[in-house]
C-alpha cells in the first residue's frame, strides 16, 4: 500500500451554512460539494446529515458534517483544547502576520505567532469551536533532518516513563525566552 496523500478530514459542525460561510470568509476556502442523505452510506443506519467539502488548498479537503438529530455537539472533557487542532501552511512569516491582522479584523482573537522554532503559528476557534492554526516553515533542511533523525530516539525514551524528552528544547528556547 502507498498513501498518496489525505483526501479529507471531517469534523463535526453546529450549523451547516454558518460553517461554510466562515471558512468562506476568513479563510478563504472554496465550497466544493455538498452531500445529503437520511441514512449513513457506510453502516445503513437512519440519521440524515449534511456532509460539507471545503478546498483548503494543493488537493487537500476540509470536511464537516451537521448531524441534527444527534445530541448537541462536545469535546472530550479530558483532552485540553490546544490538543485537537486543524493546522494550514500559509507560505511565510510576512504572510502569516497578514493573515492575523485580517483574522482579527473578523473580530477573531488570535494567538500569536508562537515559535516553534521549525515553524511559526497563530491560533484562533471557528464557529464550532475547533482550534485552528496557521503556520508557516521557517526550519532549515538541516534541523528538518536532525529532527527526524531523533524522532524515533525520543519516542522510545518518552514510551519508557512518558517524562519530557529534552532533545529538540531548542525548538522552543526563542518562545520560552521572552
Amino acid at each position: 500500500m502507498k498513501l498518496q496523500q489525505i483526501h479529507h478530514v471531517a469534523y463535526r459542525c453546529n450549523d451547516a451554512k454558518e460553517t461554510v460561510e466562515f471558512y468562506q470568509r476568513v479563510l478563504k476556502m472554496d465550497f466544493l460539494v455538498a452531500i445529503s442523505e437520511d441514512k449513513v452510506p457506510s453502516t445503513k443506519e437512519p440519521d440524515p446529515y449534511m456532509h460539507l467539502f471545503l478546498d483548503a488548498g494543493n488537493g487537500n479537503i476540509l470536511a464537516f458534517f451537521e448531524i441534527p438529530n444527534s445530541p448537541p455537539m462536545g469535546f472530550d472533557p479530558n483532552t485540553p483544547r490546544w490538543v485537537q487542532h486543524i493546522a494550514f501552511q500559509l507560505e511565510s512569516v510576512d504572510a502569516l502576520i497578514q493573515a492575523k491582522a485580517e483574522i482579527e479584523a473578523h473580530g477573531l482573537e488570535v494567538i500569536g505567532p508562537t515559535d516553534h522554532g521549525i515553524i511559526k503559528s497563530i491560533y484562533f476557534f471557528d464557529p464550532n469551536g475547533h482550534r485552528l492554526e496557521l503556520t508557516c516553515v521557517i526550519g532549515t533542511p538541516t534541523q528538518m533532518a536532525e529532527l527526524k533523525q531523533l524522532a524515533p530516539v525520543m519516542l522510545e525514551e518518552w514510551s519508557k516513563d512518558k517524562k519530557v524528552v529534552t532533545h529538540a528544547s531548542w525548538l522552543h528556547e526563542n518562545e520560552f525566552s521572552q
